[in-house]
């Protein structure tokens, strides 16, 4: 065999081998001891251009583990992106189920799910850090991120690039300012909190067992105080007494009489960010049950035995003793939120301001759900001309019955106030807009008449309740809209836009529809 047709066989057996071999084969030169490396050509076929390469994907950074971040991890179509979750809390918890945690009704661990469990069911590869964001860059789409892991080995600050940032971080108890309550009341908001409360419980009732303690001493260590009248303090209210009434005095029969469940509501009535109804029916079952309801009252101080508060009524302070005080006054933003804030030129406002498409308003790319945001829903009547010219067809300055319904469909759509208003107003048939102020037929209107029809429509724009549900479903929605970002802008699904021209890519965001986001 000669040389040449040795290395022609061993090329070919290269190449039916491995692929990677082909490209070179190497020859041993007697001479000189060297090696000689032989670069064997091949088709262009076989060597794809640079630009034929898979392009890079877009890195979706998504802050937070709670419901709004993992109903958009759910969602999400992660094989279209580069995902990366970063969240202190390494996994999700079902917070509805936190006041049944303080009572032992369900076990912790029955309401949380680790996220690597997540996001290892999802479409594609979602890389997840345990640690905190401290620092939002939006000029340089950069988040700063600290691991506060113990006993770690090494630096644990690190940044990560992002083309677009999911903000989902939640936010913390608001205190007020009042002093004593971080050092003498439990909060609510996680699962180490619930765990800390029910273990407070059973100490309150142990104390008040003692042969030691007076009738008085059994009195304030059974004095269980909620400040805050909305859903987390109502709900652990509720519970904390069926837990008393059906298992506690059961195994504590001589201090049953003794224990005292005190709500204290700054508003006039609690649970008064729903409706009148649910707010009168949680009252009246309260007072049933003697669970004590203080109205207008406003905490001043708290101390390891006593809590000051006032009247708002008469101007009167007093202080009644307590044995363990649960803190549910509301929520306000976590302190690097804060400070992106400062950066976006919000610093006046409560929360981040998002549109109605969840994006953070004077940011490109960074979009914001659950506790940490609100929408800052746009009004009617900041684009009434606006709309009235585009349904005007033929100019003529007035608009027929048909124009007047075209345009309501694109401006329910467009403003969901005036949805919510036509529901709260039982009004079925649009016509009834259309009629005058005394109920008669109109053939036809102008912007006058077309501002009456509607002036009463942006009276609905509300603040969304910061729930599980809500960050839930505006999670589920920007997930479906990042699914189809690339494709929708060939066939827009959102309404006309009355400032511009076309249409909106996607339909706003909208409570009433899970499926259906921004």
């Amino acid at each position: 065999m000669t040389i040449a047709s040795f290395f022609t066989r061993a090329s070919r057996a290269l190449k039916s081998t491995s692929p990677f071999c082909s490209n070179f084969l190497l020859l041993c030169a007697l001479s000189g001891g060297g090696v000689v490396a032989l670069s064997e050509s091949q088709s262009e076929a076989q060597h794809p251009k640079i630009e034929d390469r898979e392009p890079r994907k877009k890195k979706v950074v998504v802050l937070g583990t709670g419901w709004g971040a993992t109903s958009f991890l759910k969602g999400l179509d992660a094989s279209l992106y580069d995902v990366q979750v970063v969240s202190p809390r390494n996994y999700f918890a079902f917070t509805p189920l936190l006041p049944s945690v303080t009572c032992g009704t369900v076990e912790a661990r029955s309401i949380v799910e680790p996220v690597r469990n997540i996001i290892k069911k999802t479409n594609g590869e979602i890389k997840f850090w345990e640690a905190e964001c401290i620092k939002i860059d939006a000029a340089d789409k950069k988040v700063l991120c600290r691991c506060n892991i113990e006993n770690l080995v090494g630096s644990g600050e690190f940044s990560l690039d992002y083309d677009f940032l999911v903000v989902a971080v939640g936010a913390q108890v608001n205190t007020f300012n009042t002093p004593g309550v971080k050092e003498n009341c439990h909060f609510l908001k996680d699962v180490e909190d619930a765990q800390k409360i029910r273990l407070s419980v059973i100490d309150c009732l142990e104390k008040a067992v003692l042969p030691s303690q007076s009738e008085e001493e059994q009195r304030s260590n059974l004095h269980f105080v909620v400040v805050g009248g909305g859903p987390t303090g109502v709900e652990f209210a509720a519970e904390l007494h069926d837990y008393i009434q059906e298992d506690l005095i059961k195994l504590y029969p001589s201090v049953k009489d003794k224990v005292k469940i005190t709500l204290i509501q700054s508003g006039d009535h609690i649970l008064n960010m729903f409706d009148e109804r649910i707010s009168s029916f949680a009252e009246q079952k309260f007072t049933r049950d003697g669970i004590e309801v203080q109205t207008g009252c406003r905490v001043l101080s708290v101390n390891d035995q006593e809590i000051t508060m006032k009247v708002k009524s008469t101007g009167s302070v007093c202080s009644v003793p307590h044995g363990l005080i649960v803190w549910s006054t509301g929520i306000c933003t976590v302190p690097v939120i804060r400070d992106f804030m400062q950066e976006i030129g919000q610093a006046k406002r409560h929360v981040l301001a998002t549109n109605e498409w969840l994006r953070v308003e004077g940011c490109e790319n960074v979009y914001a759900i659950g506790d940490c945001s609100s929408i800052n829903q746009r009004k009617i009547k900041d684009d009434i001309i606006d709309i009235f010219k585009a349904a005007d067809k033929n100019n003529s300055g007035t608009l027929t019955i048909e124009e007047f319904q075209e345009v309501m469909d694109d401006i329910i759509v467009r403003y969901p106030q005036v949805e919510y208003y036509l529901k709260k107003k039982n009004i079925l048939d649009l016509r009834v807009l259309w009629n005058d102020p005394q109920g008669n037929e109109r053939e036809e209107i102008d912007i006058e008449g077309f501002k009456l029809a509607l002036s009463l429509a942006d009276s609905q724009v509300k603040s969304l309740p910061a729930t599980a549900q809500v960050a839930a479903q505006q999670g589920a929605y920007l997930a479906n809209c990042f699914n189809r970002i690339d494709h929708i802008e060939e066939h827009p699904e959102g309404p006309r836009r009355f400032t511009g021209s076309g249409h909106h890519n996607f339909r706003p965001f909208s409570l009433h529809s899970s499926h259906q986001s921004l």
